[in-house]
């Protein structure tokens, strides 16, 4: 092939294999790639599309939190950039706004409306699934990339984050996006991709805050110890990425910090409207230690083995809450992870196969440590964190060893990696009923079995001579594509049954609801299910216990008020009130509660304000405030109920508030709600 001094800009260096135009590399390829590659990719992202895609309008709202949160942005720049619950502005969400910033634009462009808001979540899990490919295929070759790829994408609670509201989606995305910086930056000690790495983690961080960080050690350890540079240029380039990931976290921090707090929304989850304090509080070391003052229960956390939020230890990911989440093949990935390190412990410092190693395990040990350890608020859809290390980590190890088979240490790697997958998908799938307990039994008949044979192949060629050979390649090929099929199985059964239900409310869950099992939300119906199962059952101290409606949660039903799980589903009587002469008002309804609020403002269309924020238990506003508010005019309805244990806080804030209205004002009731309409002079009915 030849090249030319004006040569396209698809071209190489002069002297350099000639490459695909755009377009021909888009559906092609690399030239060096074999020929099913492009297509096995294309095939991939385009199945994880539907996945996540089909059906998706189904849930609705979906998080009707951040939805009203989006329904703000979409009308005011104000709220978008702060990440208001409300379009005038009265306090924000509990977590920093960028990946409502997404979803802002497209409801700007497209319409507030589920499609609108959950599409460019599913979008942004095609977009990690396609990034996870690039990264592992750059050391580990397409097939690597592929598997890891797939494993991903059908990880349950991928399934049911890449179609849901929460900020977690994005998190992933940028994530992987600082993984593969990190690889190209490792290959050539590149400083202008480690500072891509500080970049991506840091918008990481104003997307879910701390969370972001627990990459950090391990991305840093990487190339640290694997750049081909001086030590001096390693530490410098790192030193340089540290810049770069707090610049690019903490300038819209610095924003909300010196803005004047009186023309800003109250900084929700805080409880001195102070953005450090969430960040390092609710939001940060609140989370280890369990000490979250205005968290669901209040603050304090449990002590021990056992918090408020359930049992700590090793074990919390494979329990009946976590493992059927996310825990399919962690087994196989520690096994994979145990076998890679020791194959290139004694390779050069700059190996750049014991790198990845150390990169998707370190993500894997250090994330899902902190969640198996954290006393404080703890779902089990933050495990969505962990599922590109797994995969990458299985799709890393099937390759490798398949590749390292003749040696006993290979062989018997991916043979004990085969074995912990089907037993441990025997184990998640005998916690429900019916087929899926019949499945069970299958994928673990057949996974001891390619386990054993594929063991058993070296011998089985020995005793069968030289004239077997080929048959024993052809026949181990065979055992490995049903080795990525029983791995795959169990998960993929309940990612599809996870994208075949409607997911709301605050706390989701995937898959089926599980039999065995205790604590909270175990049995039948999970802490805030939202996925059609419903329901409060055994829940944390100060919650109590209630049903759902269709949408789940706490406290939902139609015409009556939210709660902290659920959004209040108003009815058109309530709806029309609330829109009448709503210019006239800053705020149409206050309502103690942001979940409660949520479905007011999303019916309605107008603000309304969520007393107390997310929980009820936010000190804002001051029962002076409040009242002052009323006196000029601002507020036309107000709804009690909502929030957590009637919106008790540190102040008694959303309490004071309640009585002070109930006392002062006569309630009516419009659409089967009782309200107290504020626009009538105190305690006389009469229009002021």
């Amino acid at each position: 092939m030849t090249t030319t001094e004006n040569a396209p800009a698809w071209l190489d260096k002069p002297g350099a294999p000639l490459r695909r135009p755009p377009v021909q590399a888009l559906v092609r390829g690399r030239r060096d790639d074999p020929p099913w590659v492009r297509p096995a990719l294309l095939a991939l992202l385009a199945t994880t599309g539907l996945l996540y895609l089909w059906g998706l309008g189904a849930s609705g709202w979906a998080n009707s939190f951040y939805s009203a949160a989006v329904q703000a942005g979409a009308k005011s720049w104000k709220a978008m950039f702060f990440g208001s619950f409300d379009s005038s502005n009265f306090i924000t969400v509990d977590k920093p706004p960028a990946s409502l910033w997404v979803m802002d634009l497209s409801a700007r462009i497209f319409g507030v409306n589920s499609w609108s808001i959950l599409v460019p979540q599913a979008l942004e899990g095609v977009a990690a699934v396609g990034l996870l490919f690039a990264t592992v295929r750059r050391r580990f070759g397409p097939a690597a990339g592929l598997i890891a790829g797939a494993a991903m994408a059908t990880t349950p609670v991928a399934v049911l984050m890449f179609r849901f509201n929460n900020p977690d989606a994005l998190l992933v995305l940028l994530l992987v996006g600082a993984a593969y910086a990190t690889v190209r930056a490792t290959e050539k000690a590149s400083a202008r991709w480690l500072l891509l790495t500080g970049v991506l983690i840091g918008f990481g961080f104003i997307t879910k805050m701390m969370q972001a960080f627990l990459v950090v050690p391990g991305f840093a350890l990487v190339y640290l110890v694997a750049a081909p540079a001086t030590l001096k240029k390693r530490v410098v380039d790192l030193l340089a990425a540290g810049v770069a990931m707090f610049v690019s976290a903490g300038w819209w921090v610095a924003v909300v910090t010196l803005w004047p707090a009186g023309s800003r929304p109250y900084v929700g989850g805080s409880q001195n409207n102070s953005i450090l304090e969430l960040i390092f509080g609710y939001n940060g070391f609140g989370r280890l230690t369990g000490n979250e003052t205005g968290s669901v229960g209040g603050g304090g956390g449990g002590a021990g083995a056992t918090g408020m939020w359930g049992p700590t230890g090793i074990t919390r990911l494979f329990n009946s809450e976590f493992g059927g989440q996310v825990s399919w093949l962690i087994p196989t990935a520690l096994v994979f992870l145990a076998g890679g390190l020791a194959f290139t412990l004694r390779r050069a410092r700059t190996d750049l196969d014991r790198a990845h190693w150390i990169l998707w395990g370190s993500w894997l040990l250090v994330t899902g440590l902190t969640f198996s350890y954290a006393k404080g608020i703890i779902h089990p859809y933050y495990t969505v964190a962990l599922a590109p290390a797994i995969g990458a980590l299985v799709g890393m190890g099937a390759v490798a060893f398949w590749r390292n088979r003749d040696a006993m240490l290979g062989r018997l790697t991916l043979t004990a990696g085969i074995t912990a997958a089907s037993c441990w998908s025997y184990v998640l799938l005998q916690r429900n009923t019916g087929g899926y307990k019949t499945l069970s039994v299958l994928i673990l008949l057949v996974g001891l079995a390619v386990a054993a044979l594929f063991a058993a192949i070296p011998w089985i060629v020995q005793l069968g001579g030289d004239k077997h050979n080929a048959l024993a390649v052809k026949a181990s090929a065979v055992l490995v594509v049903a080795a990525l099929g029983v791995g795959i199985a169990g998960p993929a059964a309940y990612a599809l049954q996870t994208a075949s239900v409607a997911h709301t409310g605050a706390i989701p869950s995937a898959g089926p609801a599980t039999t065995s099992g205790g604590g909270f939300g175990r049995g039948g119906g999970r802490f805030g299910g939202g996925n059609a199962r419903g329901g409060l059952t055994g829940a944390p101290p100060g919650l109590g216990t209630g049903t759902g409606g269709a949408r789940g949660g706490f406290g939902g039903g139609q015409g009556g008020i939210g709660g902290l799980l659920g959004a209040s589903t108003p009815s058109a009587a309530l709806v029309a009130a609330l829109q009448a002469n709503a210019s006239s008002y800053t705020w149409v309804l206050a309502t103690v509660g942001a979940n409660n609020a949520a479905g007011y403002q999303l019916a309605s269309g107008q603000a309304v304000m969520a007393i107390g924020g997310f929980n009820g238990s936010d000190p804002t506003p001051t029962l002076a405030e409040f009242q002052q508010l009323v006196a000029s005019g601002k507020v036309h309805y107000f709804i009690g109920g909502g929030g957590l244990g009637g919106g008790q806080n540190a102040t008694g804030t959303a309490s004071a508030i309640t009585s002070w209205v109930a006392a002062n004002y006569k309630s009516t009731t419009i659409g089967g709600t009782t309200l107290y309409d504020l626009s009538t002079t105190a305690a006389t009915g009469t229009t002021t």
